[in-house]
């Protein structure tokens, strides 16, 4: 996602982009998946999918697990590690997403149920992943000593 994606945001109200990266798998694939991002201004809810952007300036999609006070956390679906992300980072959220050229909706039944049946098994799915990242994880270690 460009460095004007918060401009362009800015302006229209809605985007829709291409996805970069393997983060939100199953759902999005890389470069081969479209989202629609709408611009929000306000407190955003529990599984929504919003667009950040970090201080180093890279622009992330990945779930709210947990909304808090000042702040939400966040993680892929394709992840294991949690993100606490301020709420002015998040500059817009997903309203849909393209999969085969259709247009499926936030609201759509489908999509509801991937969202509450990924989510609520998301420690089961976190252990998996983290186990799978294990053998990377220690050859980076070595590598550092």
């Amino acid at each position: 996602m460009n460095s004007s994606l918060r401009k362009e945001l800015e302006r229209s109200g809605q985007i829709i982009q291409t996805t970069v990266g393997d983060s939100m798998q199953p759902m999005l694939y890389n470069r081969k998946s479209a989202v629609v991002i709408k611009k929000t201004d306000g407190i955003l809810k529990k599984y929504d999918l919003p667009l950040y952007q970090r201080p180093d300036g890279k622009y992330v999609l990945h779930r709210i697990l947990k909304v808090r006070k000042n702040d939400y956390i966040i993680c892929g679906d394709n992840r294991w590690k949690r993100e606490t992300v301020p709420h002015d980072w998040v500059i817009g959220c997903t309203t849909g997403y393209y999969k085969d050229k259709k247009l499926i909706s936030v609201d759509d039944k489908k999509y509801q149920t991937y969202v509450h049946l990924w989510c609520r098994f998301f420690i089961i799915r976190a252990a998996i992943l983290w186990i799978k990242d294990l053998p990377s994880r220690i050859l980076y270690k070595i590598v550092k000593i």
